[in-house]
């Protein structure tokens, strides 16, 4: 059988190739998912759902808006935390800010989030002298950030409430207690790890030295409130009745988007939106599509629209050369020569 793998190995390296092999596996699950969402959305009343979204208070869409721009703050902590931790302190907060902002927005809507929004933050961080190697470091610190947050939440919500993964994964819930009960001692185990001395990976230029336990924890909150942010945004979206518990929501939530990063699809679209419908059979389909249509606006369209406004400000202002450059110490770059 080892033989057997090791052949399939070979046959992928020279013949086919693995990024062929990821998109292929992208789109299948993108088809499947929206062939079992178009089911689920077939007897759909339009008119009900428009109903149900006329009904849905102006405060509530509001309170919704303010958490989600909160979720965004979060996240341009993400980015100031990773300069900080590869020594890039000359980049002040408006800048990782801008940087962080953009780069998930787009890199949301668009899919495929590591390159493009590698993409945005590259084209951002250029203009103060940072490498393509140091957008990598921020981006793969960033994503640290992202998957302990992730880890902790699910760890955490799912030891309370494992009936709530029972939605997703169909597993019993005794097994999934005993899986995010695991997933807790493994994050322990890792806070224990980069606690007891600085712990480095990568070799050469790619040299990364991961925060240490202290840091770690403010990693750890800086994922947790961004997804604390995003579940509860989408709880008050969700219809009133019947009662379900934000725990179980936030399980569910959680679940769902990493579903839909997994399969690369812009948004998670068609992923997302079928395990929520899978969940969450409790509510009527026609409301809880409202919450999903609102939740998309808020979360997707509205920040991609800003993104891109703002992005093509700026080039226009570098264009111009309102905006100056700035090299790695901060200061200001010119093109021009020096007077001897």
């Amino acid at each position: 059988m080892i033989g057997a793998l090791r052949a399939m190995k070979r046959f992928v390296d020279q013949r086919i190739g693995w990024n062929r092999v990821g998109i292929a596996l992208s789109v299948t699950i993108i088809v499947i998912a929206a062939f079992a969402l178009y089911r689920i959305l077939r007897g759909i009343s339009v008119h009900e759902v428009i109903g149900a979204l006329r009904r849905t208070p102006l405060s509530t869409i509001l309170l919704a808006g303010l958490l989600v721009a909160c979720g965004y703050l979060t996240l341009t902590f993400y980015d100031l935390f990773a300069l900080r931790t590869i020594g890039k302190f000359h980049v002040p907060y408006h800048i990782a800010a801008l940087a962080g902002f953009t780069s998930y927005s787009v890199g949301h809507n668009v899919g495929v989030t590591v390159l493009t929004g590698g993409a945005v933050r590259y084209r951002i961080y250029s203009t103060w002298g940072l490498t393509l190697i140091d957008v990598a470091k921020i981006c793969f610190i960033a994503g640290l950030t992202f998957w302990l947050g992730n880890a902790t939440v699910l760890g955490l919500g799912i030891a309370i409430a494992p009936a709530a993964a029972s939605g997703i994964d169909h597993l019993p819930p005794w097994f999934n207690r005993i899986a995010a009960s695991a997933t807790l001692l493994a994050l322990a185990a890792y806070v224990a790890w980069v606690w007891h001395k600085p712990r480095v990976i990568g070799r050469d230029d790619w040299e990364v030295t991961l925060p240490g336990g202290p840091l770690t924890l403010v990693q750890i909150l800086i994922g947790i409130a961004d997804l604390a942010f995003c579940s509860l945004a989408m709880y008050v979206l969700l219809p009133d009745e019947p009662h379900i518990a934000f725990v179980t929501i936030a399980v569910i939530f959680v679940t769902a988007t990493l579903l839909g990063f997994a399969s690369a699809a812009p948004g998670g679209l068609g992923v997302f939106d079928y395990a929520m419908f899978v969940a969450l059979w409790q509510y009527d389909r026609e409301n809880l599509l409202a919450g999903l249509l609102l939740f998309r606006l808020l979360y997707y369209v509205v920040p991609f629209a800003l993104a891109l406004t703002i992005l093509g400000i700026r080039e226009l202002l570098l264009d111009v050369k309102v905006l100056p450059l700035h090299d790695d110490h901060g200061a200001v770059a010119t093109d021009e020569k020096s007077e001897p």
